[in-house]
């Protein structure tokens, strides 16, 4: 296959609007949600602040920008090994020394949005995997794993899209064996649009969080708080996701885009 030809295709197909590109990310801001953990388990990211520099006056006659405060995982993010216990003593685990090609791989999106309209709680399992891969395909090593459940319609409230009560939180997410076997297929990632990669009720699994503990005990990577999976095929579209290049970064905000052929 002649490489240079192929990118030559898709950059005409780009231009023709035979190929789009879908935006996968949340608005981020003062108003983006961001995890509420117990204070038993520890301390909590802060919210978004953002301070103006100049705009456009005294401070800056002819420039605005400005400077902001928030947490590595905050927003559309991506998760590094490093960022849990399991994955810290990793070669090439922080956001700076992730090799550049991982940040771009196939993508497979489970659809779960009418299981979860049913049950916040829902958990994707090995068998719902499997019964996905019988429809569509096999995952491919190298692939990325999107759970499809539409939570992204609540992000614009905090109160619904952290969904806790009394009980705690009741989103959406993965099962113990649902990561290990997709780990068996050789992902590269797994992501959820939940404001975490596992449900809400990830702690009362075995091992607990199994997305964070798992994925990243195998060098592996997550994305949270997606948007848009509505808009991407079961197969067939391309991720483009790279975090920040902050060094020793246990994480970063991100842009995530896909590439889909157009309707």
């Amino acid at each position: 296959m002649d490489a240079g030809r192929l990118l030559s295709e898709v950059a005409a197909a780009l231009s023709a609007g035979t190929i789009k590109v879908v935006d996968l990310t949340a608005p981020l801001g003062p108003d983006t949600p961001v995890i509420a953990l117990p204070p038993a388990i520890g301390k909590n990211t802060p919210k978004v602040e953002v301070h103006s520099i100049s705009h456009y006056d005294s401070d800056g006659p002819f420039w605005a920008w400005n400077w902001l405060k928030l947490g590595e995982h905050t927003g559309t993010h991506f998760d590094a090994p490093v960022h849990w216990i399991t994955g810290k003593d990793l070669p090439d685990n922080t956001t700076d020394r992730i090799p550049p090609k991982n940040f771009v791989a196939p993508l497979n999106v489970i659809d779960c949005s009418r299981e979860v309209a049913a049950d916040p709680d829902f958990l994707l399992t090995a068998e719902g995997v499997r019964a996905w891969e019988a429809k569509h395909g096999a995952i491919e090593p190298g692939s990325w794993v999107f759970m499809r459940s539409d939570w992204y319609h609540r992000n614009g409230s905090a109160e619904t899209f952290l969904n806790a009560d009394a009980n705690g939180p009741h989103s959406p997410g993965p099962s113990t064996d649902c990561i290990e076997y997709i780990l068996s297929k050789g992902v590269i990632g797994w992501g959820s649009e939940g404001v975490g990669t596992d449900a809400g009720k990830g702690a009362t699994l075995q091992p607990p969080f199994p997305a964070h503990n798992l994925m990243h005990k195998a060098n592996r990577y997550g994305l949270a708080s997606l948007c848009n999976l509505d808009q991407l095929p079961p197969k067939g579209a391309i991720l483009f996701v790279a975090p920040l290049k902050f060094v020793n970064g246990t994480g970063s905000p991100v842009r995530a885009l896909a590439l889909v052929p157009s309707a």
